[in-house]
């Protein structure tokens, strides 16, 4: 069954303009859009289909002062308002509405900035925000205007009840805090989340009614990635937010690329060699033991001769999703280059980490990749794995990894050889 597409609507009652509109949206987001020329035509499409956005103009032939702005409102639905109305007060007037923004009709640029904007709301959808105030009125104005931006909202009323927040859900993307709060204020939260989150795991934003410059220089400098002084406009707060949590993407992404493999999105050999010293410090400390395993696609030249380098792309990829589901989360897989891959099972011992291994092996061979229609690929895998020797140095562990599979590959192949 086809997955439907999201839906926007436009309601224009210039017909070209609103064509226009419509076929670059359709073209640059890939969703499916309505237009409607009237609000007795947006009341129909409202009541057939549910919308991601709607995007709407302030003046109709039969609601020419915004009805259709506080009728869609009233239907819970996300509206960016469209107008060639440039009068500042007007325009406060329609902030103050809970739609997202208002864009004035000048030219081409105007459909990009909402195409543009229109992508961002859609990638918002993938982030928790935590907003940290003891005032509940003001939470519940920040908690309106981040649901409006489409983000996932959490909201306690200090800095302790944040902390367990961020334990309780460490996927949250950004902390919105206050100043002045009790038992823990702004700052001092702020010190304590960079003590386990750095600025490329996640966006601080303090917001604060406080005059003294030194609170706002205190925050950047203790980890704040951005400021902003009460009050604050509507659209102020949005862009704001919107570049924080956009810095944070691009970091990440960046990050993501020098850590990564590009071909199967397993970590590469630098990122497992930069990072795990560090885990086996801890669980040297904490007497944890771990299991690290070197595995090896069997006679994968003769894939890539036989079927070419694209099949044997896909071969390495369908093992990297079937070791990436058959482990752990806190597990660390990594392919080390061509068909080679390491994998370090933690907090387990010999018999569990064998069965482990045992049943990737097996899952491999009975696995089946198609190639097309009429062509389908089986492969096989050997394993060499041990438990962790903490007498012996990294390298020298998964030297003795290497070794184990060389027997494996030695005694026929598609086997796991695990250390006695």
């Amino acid at each position: 069954m086809q997955e439907q597409k999201e839906r926007i609507l436009v309601v224009e009652d210039n017909k070209t303009l609103a064509k226009l509109i419509a076929k670059k949206l359709e073209h640059s987001l890939e969703m499916q859009v309505d237009v409607a020329y009237t609000l007795a035509e947006t009341k129909l499409f409202f009541a057939r289909y549910d919308y991601f956005l709607t995007i709407l103009d302030v003046n109709l032939p039969d609601a020419p002062n915004g009805e259709v702005i506080d009728y869609a409102l009233s239907k819970k639905k996300h509206v960016i308002v469209l107008s060639a109305n440039i009068d500042k007060d007007f325009r406060a007037k329609m902030l103050k509405k809970n739609i997202i923004d208002y864009v004035n009709k000048s030219g081409k640029g105007d459909i990009d900035y909402i195409i543009n904007a229109i992508e961002r709301l859609r990638k918002n959808r993938k982030h928790k925000v935590l907003v940290v105030d003891d005032s509940l009125v003001f939470r519940k104005q920040m908690e309106s205007m981040l649901k409006n931006l489409f983000f996932e909202v959490i909201s306690v009323a200090h800095g302790e009840e944040a902390m367990g927040m961020l334990q309780a859900k460490p996927d949250i993307s950004m902390v919105l805090t206050d100043y002045n709060m009790p038992v823990m204020n702004g700052l001092d939260l702020t010190i304590q989340i960079r003590q386990t989150y750095t600025k490329n795991e996640l966006s601080i934003l303090a917001l604060s009614s406080n005059e003294d410059d030194e609170i706002t220089a205190l925050f950047l400098k203790h980890g704040a990635n951005d400021y902003i002084k009460k009050p604050f406009s509507k659209e102020e707060f949005s862009v704001r937010v919107n570049n924080s949590i956009e810095a944070l993407e691009n970091i990440q992404e960046i990050l993501n690329y020098a850590n990564r493999d590009y071909l199967t999105g397993l970590y590469n050999r630098r990122y497992f060699f930069n990072t795990i010293p560090e885990y086996l410090e801890n669980a040297k400390d904490s007497g944890e033991k771990y299991a690290i395993a070197m595995i090896d696609i069997d006679h994968f030249k003769k894939v890539n001769d036989t079927y070419g380098h694209d099949v044997g792309d896909k071969v390495i990829v369908v093992l990297a999703d079937l070791l990436r589901s058959s482990t752990n989360v806190h597990d660390i897989v990594a392919r080390f280059g061509g068909e080679e891959f390491c994998v370090v099972l933690k907090n387990i011992n010999r018999y569990s980490a064998q069965e482990i291994f045992e049943r990737i092996r097996i899952e491999v061979q009975n696995h089946t990749v198609e190639i097309d229609k009429e062509t389908y690929v089986n492969f096989t895998i050997s394993i060499g794995a041990l438990i962790y020797n903490e007498e012996e140095t990294l390298e020298e562990n998964i030297n003795e990894a290497d070794m184990l599979l060389y027997n494996a590959k030695k005694e026929g192949r598609n086997r796991l050889v695990f250390q006695a």
